[in-house]
């Protein structure tokens, strides 16, 4: 197993996630919100299983998932999108690929020191 995440994550910044929203096709005024927001994410690691809290004052997002294992992911609150979604490992990454309604969609999760980075891909962006 690469690496653990496990921990409390706090938002630092939230560089391009306005492109990131509008290539979802996100409305104007979630996209304003959105980006005010400072969440904070808990991360619970058991070898290749994951549960992945993500808290803000506006909105929660749970998602659970197992690597290599596809699994359907409703983004009710977000996107509010259904998606089929497959984590794997790339190195000490953590890189989902979703297949849906939007193409090229997923992200990227890796951790430099004491920084949890995380990177959205979607076609448009």
């Amino acid at each position: 197993m690469p690496v653990d995440f496990s921990g409390t994550w706090n938002l630092i910044s939230n560089d391009n996630f306005e492109g990131y929203m509008v290539a979802l096709g996100i409305d104007f005024a979630t996209r304003k919100i959105a980006k005010m927001l400072k969440p904070q994410k808990v991360i619970k690691q058991d070898g290749d299983s994951f549960y992945i809290h993500t808290t803000s004052t506006f909105r929660d997002y749970l998602l659970q998932f197992k690597i290599g294992e596809e699994f359907e992911e409703d983004n009710k609150g977000l996107d509010n999108r259904k998606c089929k979604s497959l984590v794997t490992w790339e190195n000490d990454k953590l890189v989902c690929v979703q297949t849906g309604e939007k193409k090229n969609r997923g992200w990227t999760h890796w951790l430099e020191g004491d920084d949890l980075h995380l990177v959205f891909t979607s076609d448009f962006y």
